[in-house]
């Protein structure tokens, strides 16, 4: 089974786990401890698919999403997270193709991540935004106010 997997998590016997059990199953993966490293990750080497955590420093998986959506055609995100269902909806609404809670049913995720490899393309940068500058600041607004309460100052 061939595919390469980007895994962007910021604890990092979550990550290692992750990696270990996508490497055995044959993937070559690719690690990054936040959404902005991941982000410049995927830059510099667009993968056939991100697995984000939504909580991390930095840029959280949400930002990422987003980040990602703009830029590349055909991306695919699974996005997991041990915080509410709110969180996990809004990962999908912005382009996520499956969610996940935490604590992970392993083989669940495992076969999830086959089904998004065998059925879909490979990313592909965009060559002119397919989301407008407005519509992307749009959506990093709805991030913050979901966020309500969580920074101050």
């Amino acid at each position: 089974m061939a595919g390469t997997i980007l895994i962007i998590e910021d604890d990092a016997s979550v990550r290692m786990l992750l990696a270990r059990v996508l490497e055995d199953a044959g993937y070559q993966v690719f690690e990054a401890a936040n959404g902005r490293q991941g982000l410049e990750q995927f830059h510099a080497q667009p993968m056939d698919l991100v697995l984000t955590d939504l909580e991390m420093p930095e840029m959280n998986g949400l930002e990422l999403i987003v980040e990602l959506t703009h830029a590349f055609l055909n991306v695919k995100v699974i996005a997991m997270s041990g915080r509410s269902g709110d969180e996990l909806q809004q990962a999908r609404a912005l382009g996520a193709r499956q969610t996940f809670g935490k604590p992970l049913d392993l083989a669940i995720l495992l076969h999830a991540v086959q089904y998004e490899l065998q059925h879909s393309q490979r990313p592909q940068r965009k060559e002119v935004s397919t989301l407008p500058d407005e519509s992307r600041d749009k959506h990093k607004v709805m991030i913050a106010e979901s966020r309500n309460g969580e920074h101050h100052g």
